[in-house]
């Protein structure tokens, strides 16, 4: 390791005469107030979608759906031919949701936030993986999704898309305050 050569005694002269005049300044730091904690913000908004969550979906609510057969569903008023283009994969889903090992409550919040994110993002099918396991959230997930206002349709997804253990949607993209619809 080389050592630096120290000044020499005309070199700290040369220094000092320069700076002479200087003063030192003082330092004027703004202090801003400590941002919130992720967490804390996290909780929040978690808090926010499963309030959300429990405004549309209901645990009571038992739809006229045969868990025994193929799932399939069309809201009343909507062509019932948005089924058959469901299960032959004439809608691809542009949104795929994973509920795998989730809960109910943060199955409704996540629901919740894929049917907004579809509205927002103007995608019309979404596809919804719960999975097989214990059938909970198979047998559930249809209940939750008929109570939603915006799903149109739902069929049990082809296999490309999962099969028995996913869902397709499809998500009405009209808006009630829009003046051409």
């Amino acid at each position: 390791m080389k050592k630096t050569p120290a000044i020499d005694a005309d070199e700290l002269a040369l220094f000092r005469q320069e700076i002479a005049g200087a003063r030192a300044f003082k330092q004027d730091k703004i202090h801003f107030s400590r941002p919130t904690k992720k967490n804390t913000i996290s909780t929040q908004a978690k808090k926010i979608k499963l309030e959300q969550a429990e405004f549309f979906f209901s645990d009571q609510y038992e739809p006229n759906i045969d868990s025994k057969a193929v799932l399939s569903y069309v809201k009343e008023g909507h062509d019932s031919f948005l089924a058959k283009q469901l299960r032959r994969g004439d809608f691809p889903p542009e949104l795929i949701l994973d509920l795998h090992g989730l809960n109910k409550e943060d199955t409704k919040a996540e629901l919740v936030a894929l049917i907004s994110a579809c509205k927002k993002q103007h995608i019309h099918c979404a596809c919804v993986m719960h999975g097989i396991g214990l059938q909970v959230l198979k047998n559930k997930v249809p209940h939750y999704l008929v109570q939603h206002p915006d799903v149109i349709a739902m069929h049990q997804a082809p296999l490309e898309w999962g099969g028995k253990s996913a869902v397709l949607i499809l998500i009405d993209l009209h808006l009630p305050h829009d003046p051409k619809y």
